[in-house]
């Protein structure tokens, strides 16, 4: 398990570092950015369970924190929660190709966005929240669906190939 937490917060700080340098320069709409270390913990604690998820979702949190100029803990609380979340699903659907993977990258931006909205109230002025009246989240919530399964599909081809040399 402890492979499956390091590789997982590995791939997740790698996906961050390259939305925050790849993605900041192109003109996207609403200035909405896929979250695609989002994705990674939600694929990582579908399959892993939740123990893994939560772990996974706290260290890269950390990580992400020391990244990002959000206030000290707020993305390892929301990653946790998350990863999680995610993790309680473990085994109760069928990883199909398209659809549970853009239905559980869109709950947990929805996931992501309530937290935030929960704590921008707790304390208001110091955690920025999304709008919920602006099409910021809703573009988000659409590029995190639509990448999902190709996201997915890559994570499990490194899956694959990550376990061929196990033996």
């Amino acid at each position: 398990m402890t492979k499956k937490i390091v590789w997982t917060t590995v791939l997740i700080t790698a996906a961050a570092i390259l939305q925050s340098t790849l993605l900041s320069p192109l003109p996207l709409h609403f200035y909405a950015k896929p979250d695609i270390a989002l994705d990674i913990l939600v694929f990582s604690a579908y399959l892993n369970g939740m123990m893994a998820g939560q772990l996974s979702g706290f260290f890269s949190g950390i990580l992400l924190d020391f990244l990002s100029n959000a206030p000290l803990g707020l993305n390892l609380f929301i990653r946790t929660v998350i990863g999680a979340a995610a993790g309680l699903l473990n085994g109760s659907f069928l990883l199909d190709g398209i659809l549970l993977p853009a239905t559980l990258c869109a709950g947990a931006t929805l996931l992501k966005a309530g937290l935030l909205f929960l704590l921008n109230l707790l304390f208001a002025g110091i955690i920025p929240a999304y709008q919920f009246e602006t099409p910021t989240l809703w573009v988000e919530l659409g590029m995190n669906s639509v990448l999902a399964p190709l996201i997915f599909i890559l994570l499990k081809k490194l899956n694959t190939f990550m376990q061929k040399h196990r033996r």
